[in-house]
């Protein structure tokens, strides 16, 4: 079996499917095959295109100051 992008796993909706459009105001998908349809939803066409998928955000990481790296030497 060929290795995916993004793995194997990928779960079935219309808002990565290859058949789907996005509407311009972004809250549905104008299918091809079954017409207006929720991004979340799927059918049996489904047809994986990974130029569709958004990337989630990736989580602002923590500040540290000096004081985090420092090395208490109590004898």
């Amino acid at each position: 079996m060929k290795r995916k992008l993004y793995g194997n796993a990928v779960t079935p909706m219309c808002e990565i499917c290859r058949l789907g459009r996005r509407s311009s105001d972004g809250k549905v998908i104008l299918c091809i095959r079954k017409g207006i349809m929720d991004p979340s939803d799927r059918c049996r066409k489904f047809t994986y295109d990974p130029l569709r998928r958004i990337p989630y955000t990736q989580p602002e990481l923590e500040t540290f100051s000096e004081a985090d790296f420092q090395i208490d030497t109590a004898e």
